[in-house]
């Protein structure tokens, strides 16, 4: 049994509505830290929704409005002052459709970096071979650093983008479906980066199964049409569910 450790996020009575229509609806529960936490349940849940806000990517969607809050390490995330340029420093997100940058695989690491104003080769080197290494990509393009990214798989490029988000060095880790158009190999590779990622990253992933879901919870959220109706550490939730909802979802009932 997987214990509650000390939450790095804490979701607390958050409520979002689109145009009037409402995505979460009171919504509270905490994201351990260096753990993945695992939110599951049939599309216009909320999962999505709940992504982007932790990392304010729907801040310059018009007509919005959101009540509760979202805190990082305490701190709410949407504070009056709140640098969201930092936050998303902090807090990094992979789609999931790969989205490689222009350029080679090794503009793509270097890219935010270089932005926030390094410069010094010895650590953008360092930085590339750590973020590849960490995202299971380093042995495959170590002779292709300077190839165009457009060029390797789509698997590949999915764990391209992972790790040009841990080039950054987040704390936090936001995943959207990241394997839903890979094949079943690329997708091992995926899941087993991110249980390696887990011992120095707090991870959140949509996944696109529910045995997915499985294979990678630590923690387990069930989203239904923008309610938390279950919320469990550890597997259990998938074998002996407290919801009936629940376990009809995973039974195929629905869905």
């Amino acid at each position: 049994m997987v214990t509650l450790g000390r939450p790095k996020v804490c979701i607390e009575d958050v409520s979002y509505a689109y145009d009037g229509k409402l995505a979460l609806r009171g919504v509270s529960f905490d994201l351990p830290e260096k753990a993945i936490t695992v939110l599951f349940g049939p599309a216009g849940g909320g999962k999505t929704t709940l992504l982007r806000l932790i990392n304010r990517l729907n801040d310059l969607v018009e007509g919005t409005e959101l009540s509760g809050r979202i805190l990082l390490d305490g701190e709410d995330l949407y504070a009056p002052g709140v640098d969201v340029a930092a936050l998303r420093r902090r807090v990094g997100m992979v789609f999931a459709l790969p989205l490689p940058l222009p350029g080679t695989v090794r503009d793509n690491i270097e890219y935010g970096l270089r932005l926030a104003g390094v410069r010094d080769r010895a650590r953008l080197d360092e930085s590339v071979f750590r973020s590849l290494t960490q995202a299971a990509l380093w042995d495959e393009v170590k002779d292709r650093l300077d190839d165009p990214a457009s060029s390797l798989s789509g698997g590949q490029q999915q764990r391209l983008c992972i790790a040009r988000s841990l080039a950054l060095e987040p704390e936090v880790l936001l995943l959207d479906e990241p394997t839903s158009g890979l094949d079943p190999i690329s997708t091992a590779k995926v899941e087993a980066s991110l249980l390696e990622l887990k011992q120095d990253y707090t991870i959140v992933i949509v996944p696109h199964s529910v045995q997915q879901a499985a294979r990678l919870a630590d923690f387990t959220a069930f989203l239904l049409m923008g309610e938390l109706v279950e919320y469990r550490a550890g597997k259990e939730i998938f074998t002996k569910p407290h919801d009936p909802r629940t376990e009809d979802y995973i039974t195929g009932r629905f869905g």
